[in-house]
């Protein structure tokens, strides 16, 4: 389990944990901010494509300042990315950047939505992005959510206007948000949604515009802005000890997987927006002319006249004595006819009740995970700290009613009780709901309809709380939780999951024959439950053979696990194929593997996806046998290169010296290494001496725009990396040094090596270099120019230096055969076919 640990601030007022699962305990203060966002009835929707493109100042200041009931609507789960803090990547850096955008939101305050669109890498133009997300079905799914939320404003972060001049998802997401305004409050668009939902008009649609979009600071400051609204959102808020650029800093420095951690700012800042459409408000107010008070509401006036008071008169030193006026309100609040606002505003207001009467309810499990149909210890706590009247009249657990009688509580006693709960056999594992079915290119697959726009799967399993307090009923949902504490971090807290009985997994996820022989293939089954036991057949495709294909095993406890071998014979020529175990227990088949993404900064979370693994069947020759690899922002390469029988040894950069790297036969640095490993400032010139001696080093690729300074002479040679990237991973490739040592030996490579690749061909191509280098290949988009820049070769003294921007990263944990050919070639650049006889030990 790997984890990082994020110190941001020991206060985060309204967002006092980071854990999502930890219940929230509210200062006077914080109470009191949210009595003042309850009586604020209005709503704003900020829309954009990927986790870290929203404004996290906009989105503050609209929820803290100006009170307003504010979500994210994000495209795209931001799966096509990097990760700088570990391996996840594709769907299950979805997942963690879901975690990470919701953790952002505890913190400026907002909510988080998303449509089903997939991120499937950098897109050039929005109509490639159509064309692979479905665009009707992504512009459904902001109708959607536009219907479900409700806002009275609506805000683009991208132009939609300027296609082509960012990323065809950027632009995309503004012309969606265009479209969607005008269509949500329309009966005639996707009437389909109508059964549950009605039509919804917002008032107005802005433009978040900045510098950015002008190209500089300067030609910013002199343009004209008498057309756009400026919002100062370097506000400060005194109750709470934090101004809005503090707190947006917080907030988006939750997205540590792409490397945002930054420094929190103060003092004023403006903000700029362009009315795209709607009535014209005044500069001072975006919901100008929308009435946000209780008044709304045909019914809302006497609830405006109590809540209101509450504000007015707020007893930070007692606000418990305020609760008799709260009960009062819920009790009017679940009359109005408005099934919107009553849903929204009784949820706000329940919280406010907990915080405000010091409520604690809590249903923990004893463990962290059970299965259906089997029986799990609950111990529910709940308490009053204050003198109000509180009853327990029920406490409801899988719709039974667990309390036998009525609870009086009295000031700071709180009510203790172990219960006995048998979960559903019915009940759905526990995993993304947007993962259970396989989804199309730039698509996830959801059946549910009620699910689509969700952040997360809802917790199956709840305990409801059912009190009376001064003489009003109400209910408080509480998800069930494992609570448990480690000595080195005290009181933790973690979902609770529903898991099959067991999974089974693969230690590789590709598996290289690079010849006939066979190869010993070990499934590991890991028990969720005690006492299993079962069979595991191992399932394979025609031309490959298994020796044992159906194996017996037993587990006596849950957590344990057991390896079994399966010998996997593999066709006498090239083939691409899937392998998937089966696990038989009690006449129930079960194919799954469970993956947990551990974090402190996220609450864990449990994947459940299919168990297969590709098995490639390969012709190919490498030359060097030891293989030096200097870890940069996180990839699986080494464990690609060890599949081909190399021995891969992992670099510590700060041991890097004038000796220890003669004994590679290749040196490779990892993904961004020149970006994220400050040591390397100091070890370059080691590296280029290891060159210059004999050496092969092979440097993938760095961003330009995060280049360290320190970092210019990361080349023997003049290397200018720029932005150029080659998004279409079909787009045709021409090897252009046909005699190159490179693409000749020791594996012959032909364009066709090219085919089957994903995502891209590669990112971040130099476009300037010495005559030193020879450029091996060249490609390009549709309508673009050729980049030859994604392979450069250089000879340096006796040895060779390679930059590469392809996405080897992505090609070689997939088993993209013509990609582990071409990299075989480039570490047996300059070497030649003899036996080794100098192993290295460690």
């Amino acid at each position: 389990m790997h984890k990082i640990w994020v110190a941001l601030c020991l206060f985060l007022f309204l967002f006092s944990n980071l854990f999502a699962q930890a219940p929230e305990k509210k200062t006077s203060s914080e109470i009191y901010h949210d009595i003042q966002k309850l009586n604020f009835l209005g709503s704003a929707l900020f829309i954009a494509a990927h986790p870290d493109d929203e404004n996290t100042r906009l989105i503050s200041y609209l929820s803290n300042q100006v009170k307003a009931r504010t979500a994210y609507l994000s495209m795209t789960r931001g799966d096509g990315g990097q990760n700088l803090i570990g391996p996840e990547l594709k769907e299950l850096l979805g997942v963690l950047r879901t975690q990470e955008l919701l953790a952002a939101r505890r913190v400026d305050g907002g909510e988080q939505l998303f449509t089903r669109a997939v991120d499937f890498g950098y897109s050039k133009h929005p109509d490639e992005t159509f064309d692979i997300w479905e665009k009707e079905a992504v512009l459904g799914d902001v109708v959607r959510a536009i219907r479900q939320f409700q806002p009275d404003i609506v805000i683009n972060r991208f132009d939609h206007r300027t296609p082509g001049r960012t990323h065809g998802h950027h632009t995309g997401s503004a012309i969606l948000g265009v479209e969607a305004f005008d269509m949500a409050g329309r009966k005639d668009a996707f009437p389909d949604q109508l059964t549950n939902m009605a039509p919804w008009q917002p008032k107005r649609l802005f433009f978040n515009t900045s510098w950015w979009f002008y190209g500089s600071r300067e030609k910013f400051e002199k343009a004209d802005k008498s057309n756009l609204f400026s919002v100062d959102i370097g506000v400060y808020y005194p109750h709470l000890g934090l101004s809005n650029n503090e707190i947006a800093a917080m907030a988006s420095s939750q997205h540590l997987c792409q490397g945002f951690g930054r420094l929190s700012q103060r003092g004023s800042t403006q903000e700029y927006l362009e009315l795209l459409k709607g009535d014209r408000p005044s500069q001072e107010n975006l919901f100008e002319g929308i009435d946000t008070s209780w008044s709304r509401l045909e019914d809302g006036k006497a609830i405006g006249n109590i809540l209101e008071g509450v504000e007015r008169e707020f007893d930070f030193a007692n606000p418990s004595k305020h609760l008799p006026q709260l009960m009062e309100a819920y009790g009017l609040l679940q009359q109005v006819k408005s099934e919107h606002w009553k849903k929204i505003k009784s949820k706000e207001l329940q919280d406010i009740i907990a915080a405000i009467g010091g409520l604690y309810l809590e249903a923990s499990a004893q463990v962290p995970y059970s299965n259906p149909g089997n029986t799990v210890k609950l111990g529910i706590e709940v308490v009053s700290r204050s003198n109000a009247p509180v009853v327990v009249k029920g406490i409801t657990v899988v719709e039974k009613n667990r309390l036998e009688n009525p609870i009086q509580l009295k000031d700071n006693e709180k009510f203790e009780s172990e219960w006995d709960v048998t979960i559903p056999t019915s009940m759905a594992y526990t995993s993304p709901y947007w993962l259970n079915e396989e989804g199309s290119l730039g698509l996830f697959k959801v059946n549910d309809p009620s699910l689509i726009g969700k952040p997360e799967t809802p917790r199956a399993l709840k305990a409801v709380f059912e009190l009376d307090i001064h003489g009003q009923s109400i209910s408080f949902a509480r998800d069930i939780v494992h609570r448990y504490s480690e000595p080195d971090k005290g009181e933790l807290y973690r979902p609770f999951e529903i898991l099959p009985e067991a999974t089974a997994h693969f230690s590789n996820d590709v598996l290289i024959f690079p010849s006939d022989e066979p190869i010993t293939v070990p499934v590991t089954i890991v028990a969720h439950a005690n006492e299993i036991k079962g069979e595991v057949l191992l399932c394979h495709d025609k031309g490959w053979k298994v020796e044992n294909d159906g194996q017996s095993f037993s587990i006596e406890k849950k957590g344990d696990q057991k390896t079994l071998t399966f010998t996997l014979y593999p066709p006498k020529n090239e083939s691409e194929a899937y392998i998937s175990p089966i696990i038989k227990i009690n006449g129930q088949e079960i194919s799954k593997e469970m993956i947990q993404i551990a974090y402190d900064h996220v609450p864990i979370q449990t994947v459940l996806r299919n168990a297969e693994a590709k098995v490639v069947r390969l012709n190919i020759k490498r030359l060097g046998e030891h293989i030096g690899y200097i870890q940069g922002a996180g990839d699986k390469i080494p464990e690609s290169l060890e599949q081909l029988g190399y021995q891969v040894h992992i670099i510590d950069p700060t041991a890097i010296n004038g000796k220890n790297l003669s004994r590679f036969d290749a040196v490779v640095m990892g993904i961004r290494a020149y970006n994220v490993v400050d040591d390397l400032k100091f070890k370059q010139p080691f590296l280029l001496d290891y060159v210059k001696n004999g050496g092969t080093l092979l440097v993938q690729y760095n961003t330009a725009s995060r280049w360290r300074a320190q970092f210019e002479g990361i080349a023997p040679y003049p290397l200018t990396i720029s932005r150029d990237r080659v998004t279409n991973e079909e787009a045709p490739v021409k090897i252009i040094a046909q005699g190159h040592e490179v693409v000749n030996q020791p594996n012959k490579i032909y364009e066709t090596d090219f085919d089957g690749w994903i995502q891209e061909r590669g990112l971040y191509f130099p476009n300037k270099w010495d005559t030193h280098f020879t450029p091996i290949l060249s490609m390009h988009d549709q309508g673009e120019s050729a980049k030859k820049g994604s392979l450069l070769v250089a000879p340096y003294g006796k040895g060779h230096y390679i930059y590469t921007g392809l996405s080897f990263f992505r090609e070689l944990p997939a088993g993209v055969p013509g990609a582990y050919k071409l990299f075989t070639n480039l570490l047996s650049l300059g070497k030649q076919e003899v036996p080794n006889n100098n192993p290295i030990k460690g």
